[in-house]
């Protein structure tokens, strides 16, 4: 756990140092996700940062919480960005992260905290808080014309879409099919990363770990990466793949990616 709140750490930290120097201009500058700016990316972190806290510190408060702002039937993650200056907003961010961070450390690993749907291993959750902050800080990153530095910390993401295959057919409302799909990434210091391995299967996903990553968080269309994918099966998962809990995402039209 220790490992992992430093990986998220460093992930705040990565985003932190592209939008630190923004004017007010700029925070409201659009992002390829449609009709939210740059503040409207930070503030939904900033959202669901406290509320990962709150989950894991507070159960009782986190449920009194979901229920109020569903009640209202809208979407309250970037209400209050909205009625900020930029320096405040990334000031909050700064501080709900860090909260975040400390009660994350002090929680057993495998101890399991409300969410938005099932429950799940406080682990989970700040993994899940590390790929949101990477995926939204390249919308962000995109916005700016700027390309993200890649770390080993992509094998957490990656790792993610891999596990999180069935739910793309689930929550796409198709039967998960029975074939196996082999990962192979190139991690951005070289390595190799595999999944499924030990699985003989004509049905394979290879190329680097960042394309992998924009893809399965739907920052990507397919066209637009390096990877090579093999098999029909592992071509329908590409079409649909999904990381990210929540309905079916838009994905990205090809050739969207700005830089």
């Amino acid at each position: 756990m220790e490992s992992l709140c430093d990986d998220l750490a460093a992930e705040h930290a990565a985003l932190d140092a592209i939008v630190a120097g923004l004017d007010e201009s700029t925070w409201n500058r659009s992002t390829p996700a449609p009709q939210w700016t740059i503040k409207d990316q930070i503030s939904h972190l900033w959202f669901f940062d406290v509320r990962a806290a709150m989950s894991m510190s507070d159960p009782e408060a986190f449920a009194a919480d979901t229920r109020a702002w569903i009640e209202r039937g809208v979407d309250p993650s970037v209400e209050a960005g909205r009625t900020m200056s930029g320096a405040d907003l990334l000031e909050a961010w700064r501080l709900g992260r860090q909260q975040l961070i400390e009660v994350a450390r002090g929680c057993d690993p495998g101890r399991r905290v409300p969410w938005y749907g099932p429950a799940m291993a406080a682990k989970s959750s700040v993994t899940a808080r590390l790929m949101e902050t990477w995926a939204h800080g390249y919308d962000v990153a995109d916005a700016l014309g700027v390309t993200p530095v890649a770390s080993g910390r992509l094998r957490h993401i990656a790792h993610i879409g891999v596990r999180a295959r069935p739910y793309a057919y689930v929550v796409n409302g198709r039967e998960v099919p029975g074939d196996v799909v082999r990962v192979e990434l190139v991690a951005p210091d070289g390595d190799r990363w595999i999944w499924n391995d030990d699985i003989e299967t004509d049905q394979v996903v290879t190329g680097p770990a960042r394309d992998f990553c924009l893809v399965v968080t739907q920052r990507r269309h397919l066209a637009d990466t390096s990877l090579d994918v093999q098999g029909d099966a592992a071509a329908e998962w590409m079409s649909i793949a999904q990381a990210f809990a929540g309905p079916p995402g838009e994905g990205r039209e090809p050739g969207a990616a700005t830089h």
